[in-house]
């Protein structure tokens, strides 16, 4: 027996499992992919607050470790690069990709391999014990560093040597080599605690996205038109079909048979003779005099047309955000740190608002905080609700 709505109606019922079903779906999905990046985010956290090094790592390496240097991190097959044209790279950056690209096990063009072996990362330097001999890179002598985004290619610049070299590694492993080469490099520089900040508030941003669970679909929710194929677009689309095409043929010209208008040319018209003129009675026209010329009467001057107002900009994109010069929205940009100062006359300010150390976000009860990115962020304003961008 086939199962019914309150109404008896069964399609009701079929709809409303139907939407119901790719409601779930598609939240199963969205879910999914959030907590792999959750995941993924939270072991980068972990990693970067307990990267470790140790002595005994170095134990067996044809190295030779100096004062107070550790051993981070090792890693066979991996070849040395070289670039047969000089180019400037961009300095080193604590940047975290939490989103590594996907890669090609592809050489780019203008680099050559020279040299095999084992790379090595401690606390000082990145390593390669190579077959043809030794070559280091020191943290304190840097100048360039770049990762290929398409290829398993790491560039490095060195202030006593000339020529630009690197390391291609396995594909697999690139993405772990890149975040553990940037914690040794913040580690050399005292500023690890900025690359854990960093992560701290792609967590904070990323549980702001997670998905939430869809309701369940009642039959009593469907509408006339859920029963047509395609629903609510099926009918839109017939409606301007049934407005447009009545339209087009009372424009469009009536349709003439193929060689009509030379068949009427051909035919002779009926000669019909031609009524006579009625005549009228003989008026006596007796002589007047001519009328004296008029002045022609001096046109109005012609009102000037009102000039046409220009047209009004369009409106800002703000998508929900209060009018403002400084250009703050909710759309997307860049998060900002340091606020104008008259932002809290166009803004409702928490209290405390200029002593906040983060970046600007709106709480859930419409307040502004500079605690952005912060684990206690809008803690007294009932959570965050969305970041405010420039």
């Amino acid at each position: 027996m086939a199962k019914t709505d309150s109404t008896g109606s069964t399609w009701r019922y079929r709809w409303a499992h139907r939407q119901t079903d790719r409601r779930q779906r598609t939240f199963r999905d969205a879910d999914m992919a959030w907590r792999r990046r959750d995941d993924a985010l939270r072991r980068l956290r972990t990693l970067a607050g307990s990267f470790q090094g140790s002595v005994e790592a170095g134990a067996g390496l044809p190295m030779e470790l100096a004062p107070g240097e550790v051993v981070f991190w090792t890693l066979p097959a991996a070849q040395l690069v070289e670039v047969r044209h000089t180019a400037v790279l961009p300095a080193p950056e604590l940047t975290v990709d939490p989103d590594p690209p996907t890669l090609r096990p592809r050489r780019p063009e203008g680099i050559k391999v020279t040299d095999a072996g084992l790379a090595v990362l401690t606390n000082r330097r990145l390593v390669l014990l190579g077959g043809r001999g030794r070559r280091d890179w020191a943290y304190g002598r840097m100048t360039g560093l770049a990762h290929d985004p398409a290829a398993p290619v790491t560039l490095i610049q060195v202030l006593d040597r000339r020529r630009t070299s690197g390391l291609l590694l396995p594909t697999g492993a690139v993405a772990d080599f890149r975040f553990k080469l940037a914690l040794a490099f913040a580690d050399a520089i005292e500023q690890r605690a900025a690359v854990i900040a960093q992560l701290d508030e792609l967590l904070a941003e990323h549980a702001q996205t997670q998905p939430f669970r869809p309701g369940i679909v009642t039959p009593a929710q469907a509408r006339p038109f859920a029963r047509v194929p395609g629903g609510r677009r099926t009918v839109a689309v017939a409606a301007a079909l049934a407005l447009v095409v009545p339209a087009m043929l009372f424009e469009s010209d009536p349709p003439v048979r193929p060689g009509s208008d030379v068949a009427s040319a051909a035919t002779p018209a009926a000669t019909a003779t031609p009524a006579p003129r009625p005549v009228g009675p003989a008026v006596q026209v007796e002589a007047t005099i001519a009328p004296k010329p008029r002045k022609k009467a001096t046109p109005a001057p012609t009102p000037p047309r009102p000039r046409t107002a220009a047209p009004q900009p369009a409106g800002e994109r703000r998508c929900g955000a209060p009018a403002n010069p400084f250009g703050y929205d909710f759309c997307g940009g860049y998060r900002i740190r340091k606020p104008a100062e008259r932002t809290c006359d166009f803004f409702e300010c928490a209290p405390g608002f200029w002593s906040g150390r983060g970046y600007l976000v709106q709480c859930r009860d419409g307040k502004v905080s500079l605690t952005g990115g912060q684990r206690a962020a809008c803690a007294d304003h009932q959570g965050v609700r969305r970041t405010v961008f420039t």
